[in-house]
């Protein structure tokens, strides 16, 4: 008789135990579709907000702000998210279980910056330095609103030959007034070394800022903000792409030529360079800027920054985009850059 009532109340917890892990396990289903359906909701209205950008921006328009195109990449990157959560409730019920671990979905504000704008500059530019600032980079308060959004401009520039000589210190003054400056401490000033700098620029634009793209521009053009981020939007998911003005032309063998190159036999007999970006501006993504910063020991310089960057990247598995945008002395229509 005992025996009997011990297999009975035996039985009996097996039971309650085997109801409350099919009550565990419908709980746990019913909250993970219940988040799925809420995140398929608000991912249509990122789908449409996506659209809405591509379609905009295809035709040359700039009637989105950096606010809202900064939104719609956060958008983005929230479908991946929802998209690996539906592969992993996929493989769980598969398994006839539901995942414990379910992706953070919650929105939170981008602190990744977008892209980081390296403004090449030199001593005796202090106005055009200014031009700009009250042009499109901002400063004070100002600038830090623009970072806040993840557009980070800056002024580069190296040192002067004679080290800590008036023009060291003219930066410098500049610099504790406006800091808008990134000094290049290892480069020295030189139009010759203009590849050099572009280099040393990405490496340690890369290393200080986890940024989508890193930008080069020169110190006479004007960028629109704007269609800068709005086409920067719809390449944001791709992860190595070389963006600019995309051309090619004549390799210059004679030393008498202004744009001669000492390494013109290098490009074959027909003397032609490889597609490249222009050099007045052009941007990189993240991996590449990685890129140059692990190798820029062993990057190689040609005289000009434009094929130096191209260079870079032509053995690459690298996505070069032709965008017209980016032509900045055509003076086009819905042009991104003007050159002055």
């Amino acid at each position: 008789m005992q025996s009997r009532g011990s297999s009975n109340r035996l039985s009996g917890m097996v039971f309650r135990s085997r109801i409350s892990t099919l009550l565990l396990s419908m709980f746990a289903t019913f909250a993970s579709l219940y988040v799925a359906g809420r995140l398929w909701q608000d991912a249509e209205n990122r789908v449409y907000l996506a659209k809405e950008l591509d379609r905009i921006t295809g035709q040359g328009q700039s009637a989105i702000s950096v606010d809202d195109t900064l939104k719609i990449i956060a958008c983005r990157e929230q479908q991946k998210k929802l998209s690996a959560l539906e592969m992993e409730l996929a493989a769980a019920r598969q398994e006839g279980f539901v995942s414990k671990h379910l992706p953070n979905t919650k929105n939170s504000p981008r602190k990744q910056p977008l892209v980081v704008i390296g403004v090449l500059t030199s001593f005796g530019r202090k106005n055009n330095r200014d031009a700009i600032r009250k042009a499109w980079m901002a400063t004070g308060a100002a600038l830090t609103k623009m970072e806040e959004k993840g557009i980070i401009p800056r002024f580069v520039i190296g040192r002067s030959p004679n080290r800590g000589d008036n023009m060291d210190q003219a930066i410098d003054r500049e610099n504790r007034q406006t800091g808008d400056f990134i000094i290049l401490e290892d480069h020295v000033e030189a139009l010759e070394e203009l590849p050099k700098k572009t280099k040393s620029f990405f490496a340690l634009a890369a290393e200080k800022w986890e940024a989508d793209f890193y930008a080069k521009v020169n110190d006479n053009v004007y960028v629109n903000i704007d269609l800068l981020t709005n086409v920067l939007a719809t390449h944001v998911d791709k992860p190595r792409v070389y963006i600019g003005c995309m051309k090619s032309g004549e390799v210059f063998s004679e030393q008498s030529q202004k744009w001669y190159e000492p390494d013109w036999w290098k490009f074959g007999d027909g003397k032609t360079y490889f597609r490249h970006a222009s050099g007045e501006m052009f941007l990189i993504s993240k991996a590449l800027a990685k890129f140059v910063s692990i190798n820029r020991a062993i990057l190689r310089t040609y005289a000009h920054d434009d094929i130096s960057t191209g260079s870079w990247f032509i053995g690459l598995d690298v996505k070069h985009i032709d965008e017209r945008k980016f032509c900045c002395s055509s003076w086009s229509s819905g042009a991104i850059c003007a050159g002055v």
